[in-house]
């Protein structure tokens, strides 16, 4: 266990933010309320009027938190489906939970931890955030059953998922953890980042797809050592891995524009096709 600068025992120095770590003997804490020593019980926690976390200044036990919803979001599907406990009631139970651990909370994190600074429409930006991830996940509800999906029958979604769209909202949080940088901290970066990622998660841009992603099997044992040393590098250094997860999944999405256009050319190609095969001839008086 570390220990505090007034000497009382703290959480691992790897999930602390890099002013903290720097600190020299005898300073208080750089970001107000790092040094309470308040206690709150686990109910607390979970009450919809205090972010108790965020009130403390342990940002990044709350940038943990939505981390594991994450991961358990990811596992959830996949258990309900061995065990045959799909269900309608759970798809929509399923969603709500998405929008509060993706959308809601993620919005009240970066409201407590920049945007209230904002002059009056700080809280505007944060809304922002949490309305588009539940349209997100209303759009993504109401085509489930919709037989006709370019994107899903290409293996791609439409727009960035909720649980990549709050990692990418947090990553002026990720900035301020790993420098200690006040300016990644102020109100229109924050505001700017915020509106931006809630515009690509209602989007109609095509993304790439996990699901859609078939390792070969010369290939598997080297992606089982990849998802070992991310999740080592989750628990050694966690907010420059989540920083650079995140910025290679902004540096893929263009790639994913330029993949699904060339799925698109190819269906355009196999439509204008005869039943036989034989290309369709232009009618006559049309350009060749």
């Amino acid at each position: 266990m570390k220990r505090c600068w007034d000497g009382s025992a703290t959480r691992n120095s790897a999930w602390a933010p890099a002013s903290e770590r720097r600190r020299p003997a005898g300073q208080g804490p750089s970001v107000p309320g790092d040094g309470a020593q308040r206690r709150y019980s686990d109910r607390a926690l979970f009450r919809p009027d205090r972010c108790a976390l965020c009130n403390r200044g342990e940002w990044d036990r709350a940038l943990g938190s939505i981390i594991v919803a994450g991961v358990l979001d990811g596992l959830d599907g996949r258990i309900a489906r061995l065990l045959r406990a799909q269900s309608k009631f759970g798809e929509e139970l399923d969603s709500l939970s998405d929008n509060i651990a993706f959308g809601t909370a993620p919005a009240l994190i970066l409201f407590l931890w920049s945007l209230q600074t904002a002059p009056r429409f700080g809280w505007i930006a944060s809304l922002a955030l949490a309305v588009c991830c539940a349209l997100r996940l209303a759009r993504f509800n109401a085509r489930i059953d919709k037989g006709d999906q370019p994107h899903k029958s290409a293996g791609f979604n439409t727009g960035v998922p909720a649980p990549a769209g709050a990692g990418l909202a947090f990553v002026p949080i990720y900035l301020w953890l790993v420098t200690g940088e006040n300016m990644f901290r102020q109100w229109p970066l924050v505001m700017g980042w915020t509106l931006f990622v809630a515009a690509l998660m209602i989007s109609s841009l095509p993304t790439f797809s996990w699901t859609s992603i078939r390792i070969r099997s010369g290939w598997r044992l080297f992606a089982l050592a990849g998802i070992a040393l991310l999740g080592a590098a989750l628990l050694t250094v966690p907010f420059w891995t989540l920083l650079v997860v995140s910025l290679l999944y902004l540096a893929l999405l263009p790639m994913s524009f330029a993949s699904y256009a060339r799925v698109k050319r190819r269906r355009a190609t196999q439509a204008l096709r005869a039943p036989d095969g034989e290309p369709i001839l232009p009618a006559a008086g049309s350009a060749r």
